[in-house]
This record gives C-alpha cells, structure tokens and sequence, in this order.
C-alpha cells in the first residue's frame, strides 16, 4: 500500500508487551470496567465526577501510562494493542477514559515523540503514575480542527518566553497540573506553520481556569476555558527545543488520538448492542418478546453489522500505525467512520427500547448523548473527510 502519511511524522511504535501478557492486562481491565464502573455509571452521572476510589483503581491498573513507555513507568502498548484496550474502556461511561486519555494521548504522546530527554524524564513517569494530569491546549474560539487558525501567542523576552491567548473546551483543565499549549511563534509562511508546543505548568502565574462547562453529556469529565496573560517560561519549556516542532507535534498527536477515539466509539455502540438485546430478548409487546419481530430484528442487524464494520477498520488503521505505512488518511477515515457509527447505533437503540430509551437513568439514553460528541472532538467529521479526500488526491499526484 502507498504512503500517503505526507507530513506526519514521530517516533515509530514498536509492542513492548507481548500478546499473553497483553491479554492479562486486557482482561484485568474488562473486569474493572464491567464490574467495577459499569454498576456506577449513574453515580457518575449524578455527581458529574468520577469517585475517588475508582481514580485509585486506574492508577493501581497502570492507566495512566497504558500507552507511554515502559521506562517511564508505563504500559508501553502500541497502537495496535491500545485501541483493543479503548474499545473496553468505551464500554462504559466515557469520563472514565477521559481521566486518563489525555496523558496517554494527545498531551503525553506529544512528549513521547517531540520532548528532550529532560522534559521526558521531568514529566513522563508522573504522567505514566497518575501523579500528573496533562490537558491538551490546542483549541480556541477561533481555532478548532484546524490548528492553522491559532491566536495565541508565545513572544520573546531574552532567554524567556511569555505566552498570551485564551484556549476553549480543554479536557480535564479544571484538574489539571500541566497543560501542553500551543501558540504561535511566527506569522504563518509556506511549509512553515509558525506553531510551537510549550509545557505550562497549571500553577504558573498568569494562568486561570474558567469554570467547568455544562455539556450536553459525558458527565464527570470536565472541561473549562484556559486564559494565559504574560505567562514567563523558560527556554527548558519549549517542547524539543525547537520552535518548529509544534505544528507537527499536533499533527502526529491529533492522528494517531483519532485511531484510539474511533476504538473508544466502536466500545460505546458495541455497549448499546448489548443493551438493546437484552431488552429486545426480555421486553414483550402482546405477550411476545420484540426482538421476535422481523422490524427489531433488522434494526438489530443493522447494528451489529456496524460495530463489526467499526472494528475491524480501526484495528486496520492501528495496524497501518504501527508499520508507519498510514499515518494520516486511515486515522481520519476510522475516526469518521466509527465516530458517525456510533451516532446511528446508538440512536437505533432508543429506537429499540421506544418510550424507555428516552428516559433519564436508561443506559442508551446517556450513550445518545454521550457519543455525540465524539463527531465533534481531535477533528470533526468535517475536518475528515477533507483530511481523506485531500490525501487521496495528493497521493495520485504523487505530492
């Protein structure tokens, strides 16, 4: 199969851990989900947090660092490996995942494959224990999924840096201890984006968090606004060293967390199968159970064909990862795939449940809301299909 990565770039990803004990872990982790989260999930919801104890299981489980490496004190899976874990970890409520997605994502990839061996070994391993949650501050009011419209400046003062700008709907912000900021270094010029990465510490002064935001669903996982005024840093808080490390930083991160997002939603619709066949199996209409009825069953059908569809495209786009020959089109096409899936799986389900599946406290009725936002986030469906349409067309003219 042709290249057809273009730009992205980043460290190659080589499985540490092999497949039995791979295995282990995964099956430690179906057993944290669907006996230790799944019967929480509306305590979760009502709280809109996550419980203490279960945040102390997920670090004991090595959450935290699943996909950092093994030096640092992490899991050390590679992708192909990660989105078979993702799709366990969607199976219940996505706050949960959304804890510790960023430091094993977007924010903690971008250290894996563009930080110094001092900014690895500074953050990495607090990362990997749950010490350190990362945000990843990239979006703003007028940069979204597409980092090229970024405002938010990083000036020189001597030897110093000093950043300004806002930041919108950032991952775990309000508890935050490192945010991972992107800001413009210089006017953007052909082949030279002018974005640079930079870690700020959240104690740093000029930084504030706004409150959390009121979301149409995934309660307990936050997110808040980021307002940075004349926040100093030293020359050690550039990422890499080098200004032009940013654009490609949030490149590679933003691909490679699209893989793992599409495993996440084909967890959800795989969750909102199972639920609507136990109710189609148990409920009756006239005596008979629904799911005897040809219209139920073809829904039903349609949903398994979907999450089988769902599946096996994301783990061929891990597997394109992690032998570098796909870097950029399979990403955004199982993000759009699978994201847009499970929107239609999880609307059938209430479709299937009828009245019941819109009422609060009913599982598919939180996962409609829930999944939502998968189309939205590390790219909209948009942003994806212009990625997979522009790459194949660059491909055939062999740009």
């Amino acid at each position: 199969m042709a290249r057809t990565d273009g730009m992205i770039g980043g460290m190659g990803e080589t499985a540490v851990v092999d497949e039995a004990d791979f295995e282990e872990i995964l099956a430690a982790v179906r057993t944290f989900v669907r006996e230790r989260v799944v019967p929480r999930e509306q305590e979760i919801a009502d709280a809109d947090a996550i419980p203490a104890d279960l945040r102390a299981e997920v670090a004991e489980l090595g959450l935290f660092g699943f996909a950092l490496p093994q030096e640092f004190g992490g899991l050390g899976l590679d992708l192909a490996q990660d989105v078979r874990l993702a799709e366990e970890l969607g199976y219940t409520s996505l706050a949960v995942r959304s804890l510790f997605g960023t430091n094993n994502g977007i924010a903690g990839q971008v250290l894996v494959g563009y930080g110094t061996d001092e900014q690895r070994e500074q953050w990495l391993s607090r990362l990997a224990s749950g010490e350190v949650v990362a945000s990843f501050a990239l979006t703003e009011p007028g940069a979204g999924s597409n980092p090229a419209g970024l405002r938010t400046k990083a000036i020189r003062d001597g030897d110093d840096w000093v950043i300004s700008g806002s930041k919108r709907f950032i991952t775990n912000a309000p508890s935050a201890d490192l945010f991972v900021v992107f800001a413009r270094t210089a006017p953007a010029e052909p082949g030279r984006p002018g974005i640079a990465v930079f870690l700020v510490p959240a104690d740093a002064d000029g930084v504030e968090i706004g409150p959390k935001d009121a979301k149409m669903g995934q309660a307990g996982a936050w997110t808040s606004d980021v307002s940075l005024t004349d926040v100093r840093l030293p020359p050690a808080a550039l990422v890499g060293g080098a200004e032009d490390v940013g654009y490609r930083a949030a490149m590679t991160s933003l691909a490679r967390g699209r893989v793992h997002i599409a495993a996440v939603a084909v967890g959800q619709a795989q969750r909102a199968l199972d639920e609507s066949v136990a109710w189609a199996a148990t409920t009756t209409q006239g005596g008979t159970p629904i799911g005897e009825f040809q219209l139920v069953q073809a829904m039903l059908a349609d949903m398994q064909t979907d999450v089988l569809a769902g599946r096996a495209l994301v783990r061929e786009a891990a597997r394109l990862w992690v032998s570098e020959e796909d870097r950029r089109v399979a990403p955004s096409a199982a993000k759009l795939f699978c994201t847009e899936m499970a929107g239609r799986v999880a609307d059938l389900a209430v479709q299937v449940h009828g009245g019941t599946g819109y009422m609060r406290g009913v599982p598919v009725e939180r996962i409609y809301r829930d999944v939502r936002l998968l189309r939205l986030y590390e790219g909209t469906s948009e942003i994806q299909r212009l990625i997979v349409g522009g790459g194949l067309v660059r491909a055939a003219r062999g740009r």
